[in-house]
């Protein structure tokens, strides 16, 4: 490899894991919001849902605008709409699970989505599963465990809703992963958003809340639905730009960072002290992306065959 093309896939790689963190943040900031409009202005979720999505697609547009109107052009409509439906579906599971089963224990089941992103990526994407990028998965996912600790509590079938949640997710990521082959992350992300937003007016419909419910919106209504859609479209965008310049299966430990930083996040806005479980799990999580991030720099990213 000559040293041009090790300082390229240097950059990409580097590139990808920061995109990738940036997105866990952004929805690390979406959640922290939504919890914030959820409890502290009695907003309805549908309601959250339908404008939080609305609202980033009129801060995604800016992005439509300074790529062109070819961002948008697609050959995969049909591959669009099944990632938006494997999306949706994923977060109606996610609520029925949250439904049965205690909150720690769903995240620390919905931590399974890496290893369904690694088989997806080797069946369908034929990307490299490398030892070392199936080592510090596995680990960034202990890691997860050990946070959440959930073995203090027995399984029930319910238990088997959060594993089903991270596999739809986990086709949801292999689906963009596989869409930035062809199209511009601003356009994926705008068909995410656009498709979107009938699926959850749709369900603001059959809710049976009404328009009375948010009849006289404050400033404060307003500027937190505001924030929450911004975020969603910036986490949008960061994701599939690390999809774009990097594997999916590099990508994974990274992504568990979500974890720590929804923590830490939640710790400045709330006060809410992470328990003493957070500072290993969080240590094994950041060294597991820092060692893959260093190991695979000096790689180029390699299509199976």
């Amino acid at each position: 490899m000559t040293q041009l093309a090790s300082a390229l896939t240097l950059k990409s790689t580097v590139r990808g894991a920061a995109l990738m963190v940036a997105a866990c943040s952004a929805y690390a900031a979406v959640n922290v919001a939504t919890q914030w409009a959820g409890t502290r202005t009695g907003i309805p979720s549908v309601i959250i849902a339908f404008w939080q999505y609305v609202i980033a697609l009129v801060f995604t547009l800016p992005l439509l605008v300074r790529e062109g109107a070819g961002a948008l052009g697609t050959g995969h409509f049909g591959l669009h709409v099944i990632r938006v439906a494997l999306a949706a579906a994923g977060v109606q599971v996610w609520i029925l699970a949250l439904t049965h089963v205690p909150i720690w224990q769903v995240v620390a089941l919905s931590m399974t989505s890496p290893f369904f992103v690694i088989m997806c990526a080797r069946l369908f994407l034929r990307e490299e599963v490398t030892p070392t990028r199936l080592t510090t998965t596995f680990i960034g996912f202990i890691g997860a465990l050990i946070i959440v600790a959930p073995w203090s509590d027995s399984f029930t079938v319910y238990s088997l809703l959060p594993i089903l949640a991270a596999a739809l997710w986990a086709g949801y990521s292999v689906m963009t992963k596989y869409l930035t082959r062809f199209e511009k992350p601003a356009g994926i992300s705008t068909y995410m958003l656009v498709l979107l937003t009938p699926i959850n007016a749709t369900l603001w419909l059959v809710s049976g809340i009404g328009l009375p419910a948010i009849s006289a919106p404050t400033i404060e209504v307003w500027s937190i639905v505001t924030v929450i859609g911004a975020f969603t479209a910036l986490a949008q965008y960061f994701q599939t730009a690390a999809y774009a310049v990097a594997d999916a299966v590099y990508l994974q430990p990274f992504d568990d960072l979500r974890l720590p930083i929804n923590v830490i996040f939640a710790w400045i806005v709330y006060a809410t002290t992470p328990s003493v479980n957070f500072w290993p799990g969080a240590g094994l999580i950041i060294c597991a992306s820092v060692y893959l991030m260093r190991r695979d720099s000096g790689t180029s990213p390699r299509i199976v065959d």
